[in-house]
């Protein structure tokens, strides 16, 4: 989920300037449909799915790991039909302890929070559990001056319960003034956004679930997946990859899936885990939920980013990378390293203070990206890739690998030209 020191609206990793699908007039839509496919399309009905249901109507929500909100907000349209009221009402029942307030006439991105610092409001906003809709939840990233091949995703939710002190959502516009972890009850004009363009693209094209929230974080609580996972299944342009560091994969586990929803976990050495991710489940749980997902047919990939180097980093990631690969038959791992805005760097800071790793590393670096993030020197990158790379090819040879949001010298200098475009957030 998940990105890594960004400062904008982002992908994986950084920010984008991401273009919103705008709501459909009757059936005809103009959408950006990413680089070279601006044309205006009608619609076609050719391969169109009836509308989605808003969820699993016999869902019995459960509370969701590493997320006890103190106060949970009812924003505009929360009560727009009986279906979103009877599942805001059994997720407040979850937390009797919580103060629930109704905002009606309020969007979910205006709910004031009662505070300006913002290291007082990122910490309530993670106490703060917000019911709305989104939309313009289906957009298109328009990544420039990197090798990211630029993808569409999807929000279902928004922000993250879990604290990583490296997190480049809580630096975003949206995220920074609107910190509160959200649930968008309009699940299935979302899908049918999805469907649409999916449609009109005419050809097997992911969407993501991961850039502004963790893909499964908040499931226990909406059943979400139970709609979405059979949705992707059941179309034939349209899938799914998922970013998350959750380890509660109960509700995926018996869907017929057909290989379309590809489930990707954000994984870090225990070393960095205890150093840089609060509140997030131990990676030995990430690795169990990892199997469950496997055995039962998923196609599972890892996402390693952003990889620190924290002393003795060498031994820590072989040793990582060896017991992941021992337990885990993967699809792909992708690679990346911290690129990181100035403002999601400065929350780091309040969190870790200004000597913590990832900031020295950054201080020392000359090198200007193109695209304006900040990253760790390009020698330094090249040598940290080289190593895990290496280490991989040793363990499994046959392993696709990925690097995230990199530049094309990069994956020069280690061979890899062949491999970008190919990372986590598509096909």
């Amino acid at each position: 989920m998940l990105g890594y020191l960004s400062g904008g609206d982002t992908g994986c990793c950084g920010q984008t300037r991401d273009g919103p699908l705008a709501r459909p007039e009757r059936e005809t839509l103009a959408v950006d449909l990413l680089p070279g496919m601006n044309d205006r399309i009608e619609s076609t009905d050719a391969h169109r799915l009836p509308p989605p249901a808003a969820s699993d109507s016999g869902y019995r929500p459960r509370r969701s790991m590493y997320f006890n909100p103190s106060q949970i907000i009812l924003s505009k349209g929360c009560f727009a039909d009986s279906q979103r009221r009877e599942l805001v009402d059994a997720v407040c029942a979850l937390y009797p302890h919580a103060e629930v307030s109704e905002r009606l006439d309020l969007p979910h991105n205006r709910i004031d929070l009662g505070t300006r610092d913002p290291m007082t409001l990122h910490y309530r906003g993670k106490e703060t559990l917000v019911f709305g809709e989104h939309r313009s939840a289906v957009r298109a990233s328009q990544e420039r001056g990197n090798m990211c091949p630029n993808y569409w995703h999807f929000s279902p939710y928004g922000f993250c319960p879990y604290d990583c002190k490296y997190c480049y959502l809580a630096a975003t516009p949206g995220v920074r003034f609107s910190p509160s972890v959200k649930i968008f009850l309009n699940l299935g004009e979302i899908l049918q956004d999805v469907d649409r363009i999916a449609s009109r693209i005419g050809e097997p094209t992911a969407f993501y679930l991961g850039k502004l929230q963790d893909g499964l974080a908040l499931d226990p609580l909406t059943g979400y997946s139970r709609t979405i996972v059979p949705f992707f299944a059941e179309h034939a342009y349209a899938r799914m990859t998922l970013l998350t560091k959750a380890i509660d994969v109960e509700n995926l586990l018996d869907l017929d899936h057909r290989g379309h929803t590809v489930p990707s976990w954000s994984l870090n050495p225990m070393e960095v885990c205890a150093e840089f991710e609060a509140n997030t489940p131990p990676l030995s749980a990430r690795i169990r939920a990892m199997q469950q997902c496997a055995e039962a047919g998923y196609p599972v990939r890892a996402v390693i980013m952003p990889i620190i180097p924290v002393p003795g980093w060498r031994e820590i990631y072989v040793r990582f990378l060896s017991e992941l690969l021992a337990q885990v038959r993967l699809a792909r791992i992708t690679l990346g390293g911290v690129c990181s805005y100035d403002g999601a760097l400065a929350f780091t800071e309040s969190k870790l203070g200004k000597d913590n790793t990832v900031s020295l590393f950054l201080r020392k670096a000359e090198h200007r990206c193109p695209d304006g993030r900040k990253r760790y020197e390009p020698a330094q990158r090249i040598e940290i890739y080289r190593h895990l790379t290496t280490t991989i090819r040793r363990l499994q040879n046959e392993l696709p690998i990925g690097l995230c949001l990199e530049e094309s010298a990069v994956f020069e200098e280690l061979g890899l030209t062949a491999s970008a475009g190919r990372c986590n957030c598509v096909l």
